[in-house]
């Protein structure tokens, strides 16, 4: 049995004290986010826990304007560099999707994160995702 530097539900635990858990690879110093078993860039499975620091840029982004059941349309995915590298998936909030252009790219970010029920009864109760919050620059 694999086991795992940092679970889901302890990952899960300490976004809800406000830290931004990961992992940092010892062999390439790979960072990764959310934690997997293995570093997606060498393989190694010799991962050891890393807190992020909660600050990046904006990398590029789309608004939905159909989504999926449940979802409030319009809202803005983006995708964001944290300082240390990699790059995580979230919504921006604060921000009319109205007014998102061009000029939101390379801006800093806050990371924050909202709780989400897992409807689909399979797995864990819930799951989490995360938000951005655009900076003044």
């Amino acid at each position: 049995m694999t086991s795992y530097p940092l679970p889901y539900t302890a990952f899960l635990d300490r976004i809800k004290t406000g830290e931004l858990p990961g992992l940092k690879c010892d062999d390439c110093s790979g960072f990764i986010i959310p934690p997997n078993a293995v570093c997606p860039d060498c393989g190694s499975s010799k991962l050891e826990s890393h807190s992020f620091s909660k600050k990046g840029k904006l990398r590029t982004f789309t608004v939905i304007r159909v989504g999926p059941t449940g979802f409030q349309v319009p809202y803005i995915v983006a995708l964001a560099e944290l300082e240390e590298g990699p790059w995580v998936m979230g919504n921006v909030i604060g921000l009319d999707p109205a007014n998102a252009d061009m000029t939101l790219i390379g801006r800093v970010v806050s990371v924050g994160y909202r709780l989400i029920d897992n409807q689909a009864g399979e797995g864990p109760d819930e799951g989490v995702a995360f938000t951005f919050e655009v900076g003044d620059d």
